[in-house]
């Protein structure tokens, strides 16, 4: 396995990311309707394509298997393939994060407690709460700031 950040986001590549955002999503974020999976999927490749950096954890075989998304300080995007989850690959990617690119700031769905559990395990504490997304979808976010490093 190997994670490194990925400087050209060809069609290929946002294909497979797309993949594995998806498998994540249906296996973490039981709380969106299938309606809601649909209509977010269209924001992936544009997000993807944007972040200031992108970080892909690849297989021994080079398939993506995960990958964050990183602006300034902040962490917007982490997603695992569900087979990869609880392999100690989150929490290596989110280290490298906060080691290598500063990220001291992160938000997370309110609705997806093993995800809040996991950032506040990394030494994440919630700093305020929303109501909506940042696109206004009705699914309550929690900012998370880093306390200390862990």
């Amino acid at each position: 396995m190997k994670i490194a950040e990925t400087a050209e986001r060809s069609e290929t590549l946002c294909r497979q990311l797309l993949a594995v955002w998806e498998e994540s999503v249906r296996a973490t974020h039981l709380f969106l309707s299938e309606e809601d999976i649909i209509r977010l999927r269209q924001q992936v490749v544009p997000a993807l394509k944007q972040i200031q950096h992108l970080l892909t954890a690849v297989d021994g075989r080079g398939n993506p298997i995960g990958f964050m998304g990183i602006q300034e300080d902040s962490l917007e995007m982490l997603f695992l393939h569900p087979q990869n989850r609880g392999k100690g690959l989150g929490k290596q990617m989110l280290q490298l994060a906060v080691d290598n690119y500063g990220v001291r700031k992160l938000c997370v769905n309110e609705q997806n407690p093993a995800a809040q559990n996991f950032y506040e395990h990394m030494g994440f504490t919630v700093e305020r709460r929303s109501e909506y997304d940042d696109f206004g979808n009705p699914f309550s976010i929690l900012h998370m700031v880093l306390k200390k490093i862990s």
